[in-house]
């Protein structure tokens, strides 16, 4: 019978789980998701593979836990750092610079490299997971059409599109080639003159 390490069995599984996550943080800003094999997170979290299969039966069910508690991260971020009465504008940049910051805290492959590695079942249900936050950037969108500080457009797609614009930033951040600092102007600079009211 292994060691439990808090009062309850419940509470020592939830430690446990807690220690594989931040795992994998740690790893992917060392190595990057792709490279991460479970040996690696089984040692870095000090347990054995075996307990870790015990939590997370493979690398997809792992990467989609991993990216629910990101994704909880930066919504809980966006509410903490956004400023009351923040204009369209200012929350847009907000939000741009989130993501950018979580890219660069979280380094991860592009969606085609994380679709070829998980297959598309598991890529679909990552998708899912991440949709919180293209909903936010809807709403963003939504509100600054709506008070007229944006143009009339589709949001959703409008979203999609400014979402591909934070990952094509994602290699130039990660190398060093740009600051968060550079990117996000770039990207929230080109958004809003793109959205803005003739």
């Amino acid at each position: 019978m292994p060691r439990i390490s808090a009062a309850t069995i419940g509470e020592h599984r939830a430690q446990t789980r807690d220690r594989i996550l931040a795992a994998v943080s740690r790893l992917t800003r060392s190595q990057g998701i792709d490279e991460i094999s479970m040996t690696d997170v089984a040692a870095e979290a000090g347990i054995t593979r075996t307990a870790l299969y015990n939590y997370f039966p493979d690398k997809a069910a792992l990467l989609l836990a991993f990216t629910e508690r990101v994704t909880g991260y930066f919504i809980e971020s966006y509410e903490r750092e956004l400023p009351a009465g923040a204009s369209p504008a200012e929350r847009l940049r907000a939000f741009v610079r989130l993501q950018l910051d979580g890219l660069l805290a979280h380094p991860h492959p592009g969606p085609a490299d994380l679709s070829a590695a998980l297959g598309p079942d598991a890529y679909q249900r990552l998708a899912d997971h991440v949709a919180p936050m293209q909903d936010i950037l809807v709403g963003i969108i939504e509100s600054g059409t709506a008070s007229g500080h944006f143009r009339t457009g589709p949001a959703r797609q409008t979203a999609r599109m400014i979402l591909a614009l934070i990952g094509a930033e994602r290699l130039p951040l990660l190398s060093g080639e740009v600051t968060v600092e550079q990117a996000e102007e770039t990207i929230s600079g080109f958004v809003l003159r793109a959205l803005a009211t003739p």
